[in-house]
């Protein structure tokens, strides 16, 4: 679930298809995607945390 809101995210291109605002020289088109990386990592981080392991 926590995989499929952020592949959603991204899959609906006409919400961060302008070149504005700018962050550190990189129009929001490339940041944007490339913000969503870390909040991916984290948000499957926080669901193999909170399944239960038999190790």
């Amino acid at each position: 679930m926590a995989a499929s809101y952020s592949i959603c995210r991204l899959l609906w291109v006409p919400f961060y298809n302008r070149a504005g605002p700018v962050l550190w020289g990189f129009p929001y088109f490339y940041w944007y995607q490339l913000l969503w990386v870390p909040i991916t990592s984290i948000l499957i981080w926080i669901v193999y945390r909170s399944i239960g392991h038999d190790d």
